[in-house]
């Protein structure tokens, strides 16, 4: 009797979810027609919702052209990129001339960013104003380059999702009653000095963020289930005020700043406006 093994996230990335899952997952519908994910990552949710059966069709965007050929490889030829990343071998020489390649095969983009996460600096990706990928060289022992069983498993799942490059407005639009929206965007930095937006070479700063408020709404709106995480901080409870928030705490190892690193505090909001107490007549 064959197992199949449930695919988890191919790539570390900046805010993935493996923490949530249950807390995400249990606010999400049992049954969803169409699910979207405009801000795609790592795809935890994805990959949860996928192994639960929970949809019948799937919506994977972000505007990182970097990140949406890794899904459109591993869903166009699994094995190629498994090939690619079986030639790439681990050291730091290795790593910045990988680095400086431009590839235009879809395969050799998508095993030179799987390669460059799992060997880059504390699992980053960061690119400059011309989006070149900058993160310095990691000191990992022994990295997993080449997870050829999870690089078919993803690859399956794959199968039939829609994968494009597409602002998060763009994707919402699509929604409709029956489907399910989850939005896990750049956060709202937790202090002035602090800067996680510049993962791609669209900035997402505030007015990005009211932006993205807008179209929460509008989702409530048009009664799709949606959940949306973000930091907590007083502008995102601000932007978010009436609906339905949490605060639950999670451990972050990615990070620019060690001293960063460890428990904090986010919000996981739900598309659910919270019911006013009526006024007493007077």
């Amino acid at each position: 009797m064959t197992c199949v093994v449930p695919a988890r996230p191919v790539l570390k990335w900046a805010g993935g979810k493996t923490q949530l899952l249950p807390q995400i997952l249990e606010r999400l519908p049992a049954r969803i027609e169409t699910f979207f994910e405009p801000f795609v990552g790592g795809a935890a949710v994805f990959f949860a919702l996928a192994a639960e059966g929970r949809f019948q069709r799937a919506v994977l965007a972000d505007r990182n052209p970097d990140l949406v050929a890794v899904y459109r490889a591993l869903q166009a030829d699994a094995e190629a990129v498994i090939d690619e990343l079986s030639q790439m071998r681990h050291s730091e020489a290795e790593y910045y001339r990988i680095r400086e390649l431009s590839p235009r095969r879809l395969a050799q983009r998508a095993a030179r960013v799987i390669y460059l996460n799992k060997t880059g600096y504390n699992g980053l990706y960061r690119v400059n104003r011309s989006g070149q990928f900058n993160v310095p060289f990691g000191r990992y022992k022994k990295p997993n380059i080449c997870d050829a069983e999870n690089l078919r498993a993803a690859a399956r799942v794959l199968e039939g999702v829609e994968i494009v490059e597409a602002d998060f407005e763009e994707v919402c639009a699509r929604a409709r009653p029956g489907d399910a929206v989850y939005l896990d965007p750049p956060y709202v930095p937790l202090s002035k000095t602090a800067n996680f937006t510049a993962y791609a070479r669209h900035p997402f700063g505030p007015s990005e963020h009211q932006r993205l408020a807008r179209a929460f709404a509008e989702l409530e709106r048009r009664r799709v289930a949606a959940v949306l995480s973000n930091s907590d901080t007083p502008e995102t409870r601000a932007l978010y005020r009436g609906f339905r928030a949490k605060k639950v705490q999670v451990s972050r190892a990615i990070n620019s700043r060690p001293t960063a690193r460890g428990p904090i505090d986010e919000l996981l909001v739900v598309a659910e406006r919270l019911k006013r107490p009526r006024s007493r007549a007077s």
